[in-house]
């Protein structure tokens, strides 16, 4: 792995010039015209977001495609994700967006915008998906048209530090524990472990879909195309996180801002002071890179309907609408999901592979770590054939929804607001962000 991480970044110096993140790789001349054409190629403009990590195997990965394609010449783009999404906003606005593009849960913001390409006509020519997840394959199809193709899938679970429940003598959890197991357990570890560790951050945002699947509720139907939640749906929640944090079990709110749960570099569960946390899947590997103490993924406590985790689009693929080389974004798509070398180059870095033959190829050569992530997506896999649930939309204008959702449980946290008194204001400013974004 580590010398194939080396000749990624050899090839990222040679080929795309990468640099630091933030930072516009299109090539000699920074040209971002669409169509344009070099020495007999098609050119192709990739934007994705992310660390230096994911630029240098992302490029590897386009290197060997280019290799097998070689009237094809992709120029990449990189950015990290607090300045991803301005950057292509601007660029949709101006009509120079890239021809293939990375979203995430937003994806069905920009389905309605009307700028993402129609897949439909290229499957089963250029774009091939019979050995892709028949869920995954239904998560990009949006109005009724193929828009988006996952690059990876994912299955939120709780991430445990082991070596903090071995120092507060508590043994690991059951896998059919509860929310209030969860509570008890999480105050148990702050209060043996001492001043300044705590059982559990507090993921009132991150939880929220789950929480409400598991009691046959959603952020978003998007069948219906309505919310999939009341106020009175969501009180509850709120009201646990309050009364988990009033004893002592949860991060303090000062805490959790400056050391956001899912930063590894600020992560209090890598420099052990919280021994718990709801993460994807896929930051499994990111965060043990960056702690000796050993980490698990476990289950989350289930409620009435189960545990309401499903496997998740981490992020995907979309071509733009008014891209000169369709045929060329196809492939390229089809490359990303079906190709052995892709898929060995790329891992588990945006979650596990969509297809199962790609699936298998890399848990054959897993290390220890990605093992346990396959360990967790299989149970995972298993546990929906007998509690199905829903695939998970982010509801239109997430991004205002996540502020918002951030904003209230920090009101309620520095307690200048009481729980029902916020939660009032968070559902009836998520009506406002829903009606305005349609």
């Amino acid at each position: 792995m580590f010398k194939r991480l080396m000749m990624g970044m050899a090839a990222s110096l040679l080929l795309f010039a990468t640099a630091c993140s933030g930072t516009d790789h299109t090539g000699a001349g920074g040209n971002t015209d669409q169509g344009n054409e070099s020495n007999g190629q098609v050119e192709l403009r990739m934007m994705w977001w992310g660390d230096q990590k994911r630029a240098d195997i992302t490029n590897e990965a386009l290197q060997v495609f280019q290799e097998k394609h070689p009237d094809i010449k992709i120029l990449g783009e990189f950015a990290p994700s607090s300045g991803y999404f301005d950057k292509l906003n601007t660029q949709l606005a101006s009509g120079t967006a890239p021809d293939v593009f990375f979203l995430g849960g937003n994806v069905v913001d920009y389905a309605k915008k009307d700028v993402l390409l129609n897949l439909d006509p290229y499957v089963g020519n250029e774009l091939n998906l019979d050995g892709m997840d028949t869920t995954m394959v239904e998560y990009g199809r949006l109005d009724g048209k193929l828009q988006h193709i996952s690059a990876g899938a994912n299955a939120r679970g709780i991430v445990i530090n082991k070596a903090l429940f071995e120092k507060a003598g508590i043994p690991l959890p059951e896998t059919d524990w509860t929310w209030e197991d969860y509570a008890t357990i999480s105050k148990e570890l702050s209060d043996k472990l001492g001043d300044g560790i705590f059982g559990t951050y507090n993921f009132t945002v991150d939880g929220m879909d789950i929480y409400l699947k598991q009691r046959g509720k959603q952020l978003y139907d998007m069948t219906n195309g309505t919310l999939g939640f009341a106020q009175e749906d969501i009180l509850e929640w709120f009201q646990y996180w309050e009364k988990a944090s009033a004893d002592g079990g949860v991060v303090t709110p000062e805490l959790q801002v400056s050391n956001p749960h899912d930063d590894t570099s600020k992560s209090l569960l890598i420099t052990g002071k919280a021994a718990m946390t709801l993460l994807p899947s896929n930051q499994l590997a990111a965060f043990q890179s960056l702690t000796e103490d050993p980490l698990i993924m476990h289950p989350v406590p289930r409620g009435p309907k189960g545990t309401g985790v499903v496997f998740e689009s981490s992020q995907g693929l979309s071509g733009y609408a008014n891209t000169k080389h369709p045929k060329e974004v196809a492939m390229l798509m089809d490359f990303w999901i079906n190709d052995p070398d892709a898929a060995r180059i790329l891992g588990n870095d945006r979650g596990v592979p969509v297809t199962e033959t790609n699936r298998n190829l890399l848990q054959e050569e897993a290390g220890a770590v990605e093992e346990l992530v396959y360990d967790y997506t299989n149970f995972v896999s298993e546990a929906t054939k007998t509690e199905p649930f829903d695939v998970s939309y982010n509801p239109p204008g997430f991004a205002e929804f996540s502020k918002l959702a951030q904003t209230t449980t920090q009101e309620i946290g520095f307690g200048r607001k009481s729980v029902e008194e916020a939660v009032s204001s968070f559902y009836s400013g998520t009506l406002r962000i829903f009606e305005s974004n349609q």
